[in-house]
């Protein structure tokens, strides 16, 4: 993955600053400065948050139970990110399909960017800080037992109520992408 160039770099830390003190509520305790640092510390992280931000994930600072000691970007855009919709679960159901193949897999994207997919608790977590997923739905990381079988979990909110379903793992559809976290 390339590093970004110097005005990559001011406008995504500038993207990145307006969001975290936009929204507050996400990171109560941690301090832009620390953010900051930690970021310019880390070409790669930057780089790697560029992407999220350039597939329409809008990373933002997410203080999750249990992850006191370090900074985690979360994608927080309302609904999935559009750079990341009709996609279906892994490659391995990617290849499995005789037709109608999707572009890519959820798994596939998030290797490519260098992030990693939500899980179930993870999913949940997210849906504290706000409304997420109400017209969308997100492919979330798929316990094996499960992905053995051909499935695959997904989730969203509809009714003031978080949801986690199953699908076939090779299915996809225009309103179903994933959200990804990367850990700083």
């Amino acid at each position: 993955m390339k590093t970004l160039d110097i005005q990559q770099e001011t406008d995504l830390l500038n993207i990145l600053e307006k969001r975290f003190h936009k929204n507050s509520h996400r990171h109560p305790e941690v301090k832009w400065e620390e953010v900051y640092k930690k970021l310019k510390d880390s070409p790669l992280k930057l780089s790697i948050l560029f992407r999220m931000e350039e597939t329409g994930g809008e990373p933002d600072v997410i203080c999750w139970e249990g992850n006191d000691n370090e900074i985690v970007f979360v994608d927080c855009v309302t609904e999935t990110p559009k750079g990341r919709r009709s996609i279906c679960y892994d490659h391995e159901a990617l290849e499995a399909r005789k037709q109608y193949k999707p572009e890519n897999s959820a798994i596939n994207m998030a290797e490519e960017i260098g992030i990693e997919l939500l899980d179930e608790n993870q999913y949940f977590e997210l849906q504290k800080f706000g409304e997420f997923d109400l017209k969308t739905s997100s492919w979330i990381k798929t316990p094996k037992e499960i992905r053995d079988r051909g499935g695959a979990l997904f989730g969203d909110k509809r009714f003031g109520r978080v949801f986690i379903y199953h699908n076939g793992a090779d299915s996809y559809y225009g309103v179903r992408g994933f959200r990804g976290f990367l850990r700083v």
